[in-house]
């Protein structure tokens, strides 16, 4: 019985679809307040117990949305019962299809912006993950765009072929025109994902320019020397250069101190001394211990180095300086002697054998030492 009720009500809702459209309508409203009480009592309540405000963004951004699509769909549905035109009935779905397409286009760009967003402020420490990430942003927020345009045109059965092509066209020769800044874009990228160097980080290039990296961006990398000039070098230069890294991966850099001694100097006198010059010298890192090693024979003196450590390497030249300075007193006082350079001449008087017309001139021979280099 309760079967043959539904048909007959089904039958007469089909001989009267002003009504069953009226009905429609209000069931997709009553859904749309179903789905509104859906995420203002349960949805938000669940994501309000986690510790990050991203679920709480994405929620409040998609209550409205999914809302009015509940409606939009309603209304595609309800307008082929009210219109008998079959054109004008697809011509208005069509337009609420546009609608649909555009709104959730809208909302996809708005959630890339959030998630991007909350990314940025959780990389606060990784300053080059934050100078892509812009990047990244506006590359998805073209995609979501271009790829709802293409949905657009495909729905109101606009050929796209010809406009794929031209835009094909365009962008090779806007490639071919910006090929350097293309370059240096790509430079960034690898830059990114090998991390040869960070923010803070000291670093020498081949070409013998040293300083601190104070900014890492998407078409150059800034480094601030120890005379404060900035210099800006394209990514696509840094992509390809040797770079060594004084900071790296330990938080300490070691310092190198030569000095040539007498011959005449005991080896473990000379080491004893130099070890003893590092005193006073705050900077000095306690472990590893500094060290002091025999490193050659030289043409006039013994080469020794004095290897120590220090937690920052824009302090070296300052240190080195200090070391140098303590080096020569302590020598001094202990009466080791740094050799210098010297030229030593001989002079030699020679009798030649008696010719034809008596005594001839005295010769002078110069015998020249050879010059010595300090090392």
């Amino acid at each position: 019985m309760d079967q043959k009720m539904f048909a007959d009500a089904w039958n007469w809702l089909n001989q009267h679809p002003y009504v069953l459209g009226t009905l429609t309508m209000l069931a997709a409203v009553i859904l749309a307040k179903l789905v509104d009480i859906i995420f203002s009592r349960v949805v938000k309540t669940l994501v309000k117990n986690t510790a990050t405000t991203l679920d709480d963004d994405i929620i409040e951004q998609l209550h409205r949305p999914v809302q009015w699509s509940v409606v939009l769909a309603g209304a595609v549905f309800t307008l082929h019962m009210f219109v008998d035109d079959e054109h004008i009935a697809n011509t208005a779905s069509r337009t609420l299809y546009s609608i649909l397409i555009i709104l959730w286009t809208m909302v996809g760009v708005r959630l890339s912006r959030t998630v991007f967003k909350v990314l940025t402020k959780r990389r606060h420490g990784d300053t080059a993950l934050i100078s892509a990430l812009p990047l990244f942003d506006n590359l998805a927020m073209v995609v979501l765009l271009a790829h709802g345009a293409y949905w657009l045109l495909d729905l109101w059965h606009v050929n796209v072929t010809p406009l794929l092509a031209s835009a094909g066209i365009v962008t090779a020769a806007v490639a071919l025109a910006s090929r350097d800044t293309l370059a240096n874009f790509f430079g960034g990228v690898s830059i990114f994902v090998d991390r040869p160097y960070r923010m803070g980080d000291y670093i020498d290039l081949g070409s013998g320019q040293r300083g601190q990296v104070v900014n890492i961006g998407i078409r150059s990398t800034r480094i601030l020397t120890r005379d404060d000039v900035l210099i800006t070098i394209p990514n696509a230069v840094m992509a390809n250069a040797k770079i060594i890294n004084e900071s790296g991966q330990v938080p300490r850099y070691r310092v190198r101190a030569s000095v040539g001694v007498s011959y005449e100097a005991d080896p473990d006198r000379v080491e004893e001394v130099l070890l003893s010059a590092l005193e006073g010298i705050h900077e000095i890192l306690p472990s590893p211990k500094p060290r002091v090693r025999f490193r050659s024979f030289g043409e006039s003196s013994l080469e020794f180095q004095l290897l120590a450590w220090v937690h920052d390497p824009a302090d070296r030249g300052r240190i080195l300086h200090e070391i140098n300075k303590s080096i020569y007193k302590k020598l001094g006082a202990a009466g080791i002697e740094i050799p210098f350079p010297q030229r030593v001449l001989h002079m030699a008087r020679t009798t030649p054998a008696k010719g034809a017309e008596g005594a001839a001139p005295l010769q002078e021979a110069l015998i020249a030492g050879k010059a010595e280099k300090d090392q």
